[in-house]
């Protein structure tokens, strides 16, 4: 059968997009390998407690929240191209000033408010990037698809946080291998934050040599532009003067610029799918990785270590999804998960319920965070991508993803003082979640595989 599009091309754009969501990745999971100092440095001499230590870790997400939802706004006035570069530059100034929060009022290596406030500035700083990153990644690189390997494009970007999250554990586990906890409190955990300076230039350079999508295109009706794209994206002219006449058409009607134009309905889907992801506890697991494995008997070089055995399972797992989306479908995969990660929180739960830590609890782990690699990693973002027509995606997105930075840190803000109350209860509470998760799929969300991005909007149309 004769190629309908240019793989190499598409690739090509594909990896430079998803080189955001390696930085989303990469900013999210640095922060694990600097709990325990952030603690010494920061919480402590300021007479502090866990909830402040809480509210460090995860003070980033307030930022995702606000990135997600100004992303509509800045995707659909300057596009996606430009909102990924001013991601990328906050990413770079977030790097820079969480190293050094210091800088440039305070006196290096004195702790205070100040630097305390002065870091969480920093942070949420980093935070918006994150933000805009999780919306307008896939965002772009669902436009830019063709509808046969869409899901898989887009999972790559999935790929690309997971394996942004193992890039960093292994850099922490590099700076602080056989250092003191003395040297990693006072200079190792800068280090840890100055090395996302890398990929955030690289991300910036690279976004001059990629296009603007040719559906944002043709939404600020520029369609000779959005032609050549398509042009560009596809082996024939003619199929991409198809395509475009397919774009034009479900933009074309003024009357659905509206949010709720489409009813209610995918806009609530949206939120229940970003939220679901979050309520699970997959990022409990993931921030505050090596504290758990400390808690198991670690010492902090093995609970490094064993962060990162987790992350290779993660990008492992995220493959299969890769592989299959496209084949097997988007409910399956989700389905199949949610049941994985049931199994594996109610086993956690058991196991700290009878105050059992070991082997056992490490591979349940495992086995939780690779049932959400395969499953509701890739697809949530996958979904979110593609279930919104092309005249609200902008601001359907943005409400979707403001929406999982905001259940993101409600659970991971609110983990130590649960785990303080009860560990049993705090996984089984996460193993709950992901039981009502595979009800909410079979249920209400719609399989997209195989669907153009303009076929959903007939969908909805017809649930109205």
């Amino acid at each position: 059968m004769e190629k309908q599009y240019n793989s190499l091309y598409i690739f090509a754009i594909t990896l430079v997009a998803t080189i955001g969501g390696l930085l989303f990745g990469y900013d999210t999971a640095v922060i694990s390998g600097t709990v325990e100092s952030l603690r010494v440095y920061l919480i402590e001499p300021n007479g502090l407690s866990f909830f402040a230590l809480g509210a460090t870790v995860s003070s980033a997400l307030i930022g995702c929240i606000i990135g997600g939802f100004i992303s509509g706004y800045l995707s659909s006035r300057y596009g996606r191209k430009n909102s990924l570069s001013i991601a990328a530059v906050l990413f770079l100034i977030a790097a820079l000033g969480s190293a050094y929060p210091e800088f440039p009022f305070f006196t290096q290596g004195v702790s205070s408010m100040g630097v305390l406030w002065s870091f969480n500035f920093y942070r949420i700083i980093g935070g918006v990037g994150v933000g805009l990153a999780s919306a307008v990644c896939p965002m772009y690189i669902g436009e830019i698809a063709p509808a046969n390997i869409r899901g898989r494009l887009v999972s790559f970007n999935q790929f690309a946080i997971i394996f942004g999250m193992l890039v960093v554990y292994f850099v922490n586990w590099g700076i602080a291998k056989g250092q003191t906890p003395e040297w990693i409190h006072d200079t190792g955990w800068r280090y840890m934050f100055l090395s996302g300076t890398i990929p955030s230039l690289l991300f910036g350079f690279l976004l001059f040599f990629v296009p603007e999508t040719p559906r944002y295109l043709s939404l600020i009706h520029q369609d000779d532009k959005a032609l050549k794209v398509l042009e560009k994206i596809n082996v024939s002219k003619e199929r991409a003067t198809a395509i475009l006449k397919e774009i034009q058409a479900t933009l074309g009607e003024s009357a659905k610029s509206k949010l709720t134009a489409y009813g209610v309905g995918v806009i609530v889907i949206g939120i229940l799918i970003s939220v679901f992801q979050q309520f699970v506890g997959i990022n409990v697991a993931l921030y505050y990785a090596p504290e758990i494995f400390k808690g198991m008997g670690a010492g902090t070089d093995a609970a490094m270590l064993q962060t990162i055995v987790m992350g290779l399972v993660n990008v492992i797992f995220t493959v299969l999804a890769i592989v299959t989306v496209d084949k097997w479908g988007r409910k399956p995969l989700l389905v199949t998960g949610s049941i994985g990660m049931a199994v594996g929180m109610f086993a956690i739960s058991a196991l700290a319920f009878k105050q059992v830590i070991g082997v056992w609890t490490l591979v349940f782990i495992i086995i939780y965070t690779a049932s959400f690699m395969m499953s509701w990693g890739p697809i949530c973002w996958v979904l979110i991508s593609e279930i919104f027509p092309n005249k609200i995606r902008g601001q359907a997105v943005a409400i979707a993803v403001a929406a999982q930075w905001a259940a993101n840190y409600f659970i991971s803000s609110t983990y130590p003082p649960m785990m303080e109350f009860s560990s049993g209860l705090t996984y089984g509470f996460y193993g709950l979640m992901a039981v009502l998760s595979a009800i909410f799929v079979w249920i209400w969300v719609p399989e997209t595989k195989g669907k153009t991005l303009e076929e959903m909007e007939g969908l909805w149309k017809k649930r109205k």
